[in-house]
């Protein structure tokens, strides 16, 4: 039986990676699959990670209609096993329909990939219909971590070296566009996403001589062997 499996976690949990990784284990067994990315870190129809891995890509633009592509091969006589779905969170609702008919009614596997919640800790509306409609959603095991070494759970937007709470749902890190400014992403613990604490701005505040220890507000890790 096909299912609709969602991969969900922070930034640099892996997602980008396990993605190619299936790719690869399903077309080893002889599975023809397609692979589908939307607003790539490495520009356009390319899914990538950043371990340095990369294959190309189809881009999902918000006209693309999933059903219409795979059933326009398959009466081409193209086989179609599966489909790896990377960025899912940039998906529209109905885009994550379409993905879910094609499991009910073409039994084709659709593994999607995608960050949960925006910088905003809001659902991403493609994120949202992924959890309402897949058949599993699996957080993946590898846990990106804050900078203070606890588990990351959320995704702070951080332009010109601050953190910011608005702003467009969507903007792309990594580049400098006149009208926002160098815009990066940091994932964080919720207590320093809450307290607006980045790793720079924790590092400004280290150096500070009115340096308080509740400023700080560092999360050490007990470690084996040694009390809390």
């Amino acid at each position: 039986m096909a299912e609709l499996v969602f991969f969900s976690g922070t930034m640099d949990c892996g997602k980008s990676t396990l993605a190619l990784q299936m790719d690869h284990n399903h077309a080893a067994r002889g599975r023809a699959g397609l692979i589908f990315t939307k607003h790539d870190r490495a520009g356009e129809a390319v899914l990538s990670s950043r371990l340095g891995l990369a294959t190309s890509a189809l881009e999902v633009l918000d006209g693309l209609d999933f059903w219409d592509v795979v059933v326009s091969r398959a009466t081409s006589g193209q086989r179609v096993d599966y489909l790896i779905c990377d960025e899912a969170q940039f998906y529209t609702p109905a885009q994550v329909e379409q993905l879910a008919r094609l499991v009910d009614e073409m039994d084709v596997d659709v593994y999607a990939f995608g960050i949960t919640a925006d910088f905003r800790t809001e659902l991403f509306p493609g994120s949202q219909r992924m959890i309402e409609l897949a058949d599993r959603v699996q957080t993946l095991q590898v846990e990106a971590l804050c900078w203070c070494g606890r588990r990351a759970t959320t995704n702070a937007r951080v332009v010109d070296g601050a953190m910011v709470l608005e702003g467009a749902q969507i903007v792309v890190g990594d580049i400098a566009p006149d009208d926002v400014g160098v815009v990066e992403y940091e994932v964080l613990c919720r207590r320093h996403y809450m307290r607006r604490m980045t790793s720079h701005a924790a590092r400004a505040v280290a150096i500070s001589p009115d340096l308080l220890p509740f400023d700080l507000d560092y999360c050490p890790i007990p470690r084996p062997g040694l009390k809390a």
